[in-house]
């Protein structure tokens, strides 16, 4: 399997698929090509899921236009922060601040200290999505983990997150429309 390698001061061995559908793999600096083939080989079904899944996306790619991102960027600073008050009435929790950004590869964030980020390119899904996508920044307000506690709070509020989460995975991607 075909790959690019970039090694690091890091600690495990990570992999990533591009929108692109190639493969990076990020290695600490003193990890053998030996491991690294091991782990790119006990990975190759998830890779190929990922990589059929990233041209499914690219086949129905929104064109993205500096009219529609200027658009979707008034609509994100409308639309978002009356969702996050909303449910964050109903979680009982209190972001510091929240900010709508460029962010092309999340769609949110929350930061350790209390502060909510959402990509702009939200207002390309549907309601129900962009709803679980804040539920889901605001969880790690209380919990900031991927736990089974995590996932907890978010049902609490989202009973059917997982169709939501599912749905969020098939979005879309915004490609910006060529020079």
């Amino acid at each position: 399997m075909h790959y690019t390698l970039t090694r690091s001061n890091r600690k495990t061995i990570g992999l990533c698929v591009r929108p692109d559908g190639s493969l990076e793999v990020r290695a600490p600096l003193r990890c053998s090509t030996r491991e690294i083939e091991r782990v790119v080989q006990s990975k190759a079904v998830w890779i190929v899921e990922k990589q059929q899944l990233m041209q499914q996306r690219q086949a129905t790619a929104v064109q993205l236009t500096p009219e529609l991102e200027k658009q979707c960027r008034k609509q994100a600073k409308a639309l978002l922060p009356g969702r996050v008050e909303h449910f964050a009435g109903i979680m009982s929790v209190a972001p510091n601040t929240m900010r709508v950004t460029g962010a092309t590869t999340r769609w949110g964030s929350c930061s350790s200290r209390g502060s909510l980020n959402f990509s702009w390119r939200l207002m390309l899904c549907d309601d129900d999505v962009i709803d679980y996508v804040v539920v889901h920044e605001l969880a790690h307000l209380r919990e900031m983990n991927h736990s089974p506690r995590f996932w907890a709070i978010v049902e609490q509020v989202l009973p059917d997150y997982k169709r939501r989460k599912e749905k969020l995975r098939t979005q879309p991607v915004a490609r910006k429309v060529p020079k």
